[in-house]
């Protein structure tokens, strides 16, 4: 499995990176080569006296390669100009990255934030899984807020077959994780499942796939706004990383649409894990 890993060599990105037990749980997961990849802005221009921005960043991946390298990866680096979100996914389906990693929190010396725009449009926009990996704030030198990516999950559906897609992960998630909470939220104008469908059931099913891998659950059924109770839920469980799919049920405006994944991967404390909807020829 291959996986993109998005920097803009701020010292978020570099508590990312650098972080041995972040890298460990990406090994344990299947992730054998890491492309890491830099976006120069289309408005840096390349003509500025005294500055070659793409010669900077190639040195400071180098060294970002031996970390990495050290781990046990193969590693590819990637320097290029564009729309940091843009290329950061076409890479990712080109090189048919299994995973995506930026961090939540970064601000390049060339004003190029990482979390922010960049993490928002990947989370609307990502051809593959998205680990949003939260960062301290407002520290000089940040560390990860989770260095555990998988260990323990929070798992959100709707039931929706994007949802399914999500829960599916856990098929190689499982060798990093150790426990799992598995929450369905259901809504003021939610009209409920088909008939004869009973959400408790069917977390219980899912459950039972989780605890034949070795896997600690719990099952929750909570109700009101989607985004205001997952995050309820994350802020009593303590998850590593939250995994949802990135679209649900568009007819009833409900979880992951838009703006709910948006409000997870802003707001969330832990980490995000993304899936998208399965692509069709």
């Amino acid at each position: 499995m291959k996986a993109v890993l998005a920097t803009d060599l701020s010292a978020a990105s570099e508590a990312t990176i650098e972080n041995e037990t972040g890298l460990a749980c990406l090994g344990r997961i299947g992730i054998e080569e890491i492309n890491l990849v830099t976006v120069v802005p289309s408005n840096v221009h390349a003509g500025m006296p005294g500055i070659d921005f793409e010669k900077r960043r190639r040195k400071a991946l180098g060294r970002y390669e031996q970390v990495i390298e050290g781990a046990g990866f193969d590693v590819e680096t990637h320097v290029v100009r564009g729309t940091p979100h843009r290329r950061i996914r076409g890479i990712a389906e080109t090189i048919g990255a299994s995973l995506t990693v930026v961090g939540s929190r970064g601000k390049s010396p060339l004003e190029n934030r990482v979390i922010g725009s960049t993490a928002r449009n990947l989370s609307r926009t990502t051809v593959t899984p998205l680990l949003v990996n939260r960062i301290e704030r407002e520290t000089d030198e940040p560390s990860m807020v989770r260095k555990h990516l998988f260990q323990r999950m929070l798992y959100a559906t709707d039931f929706s077959k994007n949802a399914e897609q999500a829960f599916e992960a856990f098929s190689y998630l499982r060798h990093a994780a150790q426990e799992a909470t598995l929450v369905h939220v259901k809504t003021p104008k939610d009209p409920g499942l088909p008939e004869g469908e009973d959400p408790e059931a069917q977390l219980a099913e899912l459950a039972g796939q989780l605890q034949e891998w070795g896997l600690e659950t719990r099952t929750e059924i909570r109700q009101g706004d989607p985004s205001d109770e997952i995050l309820a839920a994350e802020a009593e469980y303590e998850p590593t990383t939250t995994l949802v799919g990135s679209r649900g049920h568009s007819r009833l405006r409900r979880l992951l649409l838009g703006s709910v994944s948006e409000d997870l991967v802003a707001r969330a404390n832990g980490n995000v894990m993304l899936v998208p909807p399965e692509r069709t020829a």
